[in-house]
């Protein structure tokens, strides 16, 4: 049993990557293998606890990770061997060919991967994948954010950075917003550009943001991933060992079915489901405050109950979400003791707490 789990025996079994202090609060990485992460997860809170008490200080957080064996599988399938050329025209004008297995070192440095997704567009998906990254990172996680949206790209404006990124010694330097490290094709092309590429482009662009960006050492790196199911999917979850993937719908019948096959396809690529969100949940009057279920309320979290997987919150569908992230400000931000504010900041506590829940499942 995971209580009886003891201090010789939770030292054979897992040792501290880092640590670092930051005003009080100490953020630890501890490394473990895959077999043992869910005994060690299953008592994360009580560790936290002993580490505050041991080391006098206000708050400690403890992020799981784990090495995936060299040749192991990644969504459900071999790893690619031997590679493969993908060139993508860098901002500068420049082109860069990049081996698959020398993104290694890469992935490493991504921490936990998680995939924000939907099955359809227009239900707040970018938005409620920024604002979680954010949240991660005011609770002092280093975060980075990877825009897979091609056709769609929405950093840019809703992280409030028009600019090129700098591309130093040939490697893209993400750009740094509200403590997120992110990068997004949108930085790269004039907003009003289509980006009108075939599939292998597309392919080869992610691959690049995944190999040739000089991501940091992070703790979470958050996928905003292309609505619905298609190659994009399926080329992230077979490069990456995804952490697991935050499903995003509303309330009403018609998005819960496509949230449903969003649901089956990670499940189907052996992709951890970490929960649902019900965005648009309800519409409360800023004049009268009288609460509206203007595409009905609770289908999320009744259809996760279905499923068996967690629900993660609900947020409302309120102007200020809309106008913040049009602002280049998040709302997590912008109004930080806001009821949106503070909603998507549970969404981003329970996303860690899955992260733990679930680190060194082999799901990825």
């Amino acid at each position: 049993m995971c209580q009886a789990l003891g201090v010789g025996e939770l030292l054979q079994l897992s040792a501290i990557a880092s640590a670092r202090l930051d005003d009080g609060h100490v953020f630890v990485t501890w490394q473990t293998a895959r077999e043992a992460a869910p005994r060690i997860g299953a008592i994360v809170q009580r560790l936290e606890a002993a580490l505050e008490k041991a080391l006098g200080v206000k708050k400690a957080t403890i992020i799981l990770t784990s090495h995936r064996p060299e040749g192991a599988v990644q969504g459900g399938r071999a790893p690619r061997q031997g590679g493969g050329h993908r060139p993508f025209a860098l901002a500068d004008g420049s082109a860069k060919n990049q081996d698959d297995e020398e993104g290694a070192a890469v992935i490493e440095r991504l921490g936990a991967v998680i995939a924000v997704a939907s099955g359809k567009g227009g239900v707040g998906k970018s938005t409620t994948a920024i604002n979680i990254a954010v949240g991660l990172a005011q609770k002092g996680l280093r975060v980075g954010m990877l825009d897979a949206d091609i056709y769609g790209p929405s950093l840019p404006r809703m992280l409030g950075h028009r600019g090129r990124p700098e591309i130093r010694d040939g490697k893209i330097i993400p750009i740094d917003a509200w403590g997120v490290k992110a990068i997004s094709i949108g930085f790269m092309v004039d907003e009003e550009q289509a980006v009108i590429w075939r599939g292998p482009m597309v392919m080869g662009a992610i691959n690049q943001f995944i190999n040739d960006v000089a991501w940091p050492d992070l703790d979470v790196t958050v996928i905003d991933m292309p609505p619905g199911t298609g190659d994009a999917q399926l080329s992230i979850a077979q490069k990456l060992p995804l952490a697991g993937a935050v499903i995003i719908s509303t309330p009403q019948d018609i998005a819960l079915l496509d949230a449903r096959r969003g649901v089956t396809m990670f499940q189907q690529l052996r992709v951890p489901i970490l929960g649902l969100v019900e965005n648009m949940s309800y519409f409360c009057c800023p004049h009268c405050h009288h609460r509206t279920e203007l595409f009905s309320h609770g289908g999320a979290r009744a259809a996760a109950a279905e499923s068996h997987l967690p629900f993660l919150g609900e947020v409302p569908l309120l102007a200020e979400i809309r106008q913040s992230g049009d602002a280049g400000e998040p709302i997590i931000m912008a109004a930080p003791d806001g009821e949106a504010a503070l909603r998507y900041k549970e969404v981003a506590e329970a996303v860690l707490q899955q992260i733990n829940a679930h680190a060194g499942r082999d799901g990825a």
